[in-house]
């Protein structure tokens, strides 16, 4: 893959902050006791490093040098292994818990859907938990997304941003982002397809690949899951 301009990914955790999201998977690696940790699609390990602990193993996995050698900078990097590659890559667990969190899921082709959650169903602990979340495609995201070009300062200089966005088939949205760095004209382009699942093919899926579905839930707090909701929270363990 085209790997991301490490001047975007300084921005990253400035758009993509600590929230309740992270409270929510933090929690569970504490209701679980969990002594190990895999974050698939770890990113710039915002919510990595916060796992880490005397006594737990972490393991941060990510297909995209840059962002891995940002999560490698960060305070408390040095408690994290960080692995650089996809679900193929991930190291030998046992895993009490596997996160793919900032909806990391939609990130994953549909071609390559299947093999990734064997891949972290063989790498978890017997009854060990996956959790993760993604859009429910009923809500229609994607439609708010495009918009005119806006203009913001950063310590790179102002940049300008626009998306252009375009739904493929099979649930699929390819999203291209428009970066102008002001100061000196350069266009950077980065663009991306995200999977929109259904709850329904979600759970098949991770009944396919040997995981028994605990829970699904609609928000951060584990409110009840409703078909025009914005999110699938998604709690399961290796059966």
């Amino acid at each position: 893959m085209t790997d991301y301009d490490a001047r975007l990914v300084d921005l990253y955790d400035g758009d993509n902050p600590d929230g309740p999201d992270h409270d929510f998977y933090r929690t569970l690696a504490d209701e679980l006791g969990a002594s190990s940790i895999l974050d698939l699609g770890c990113g710039t390990g915002i919510l990595t490093v916060t796992f880490a602990r005397p006594g737990r193993r972490v393991v941060g996995v990510d297909p995209s040098a840059t962002m891995l050698a940002h999560a490698s900078r960060r305070p408390g990097g040095d408690g994290v292994r960080w692995v650089l590659g996809d679900s193929r890559d991930v190291p030998p667990g046992p895993f009490d818990l596997a996160v793919m969190t900032g909806n990391v899921a939609q990130h994953i082709a549909e071609a390559d859907w299947e093999q990734a959650l064997r891949d972290v169903h063989r790498a978890l602990a017997p009854g060990g938990v996956l959790a993760f979340e993604s859009r429910n495609p009923a809500a229609r995201a994607w439609e708010r997304w495009a918009g005119e070009p806006t203009v913001r300062t950063t310590v790179h200089g102002p940049l300008r941003e626009w998306f252009d966005v375009t739904e493929l088939e099979g649930g699929a949205v390819r999203l291209t982002a428009h970066n102008v760095f002001e100061s000196s004209g350069e266009h950077v382009v980065e663009e991306q397809v995200l999977t929109f699942r259904s709850r329904e093919a979600i759970e098949r899926s991770l009944t396919a690949a040997g995981f028994v579905v605990d829970a699904v839930w609609g928000d951060w707090d584990r409110g009840a899951w409703s078909a025009d909701g914005p999110l699938v929270v998604v709690r399961a363990h290796r059966g």
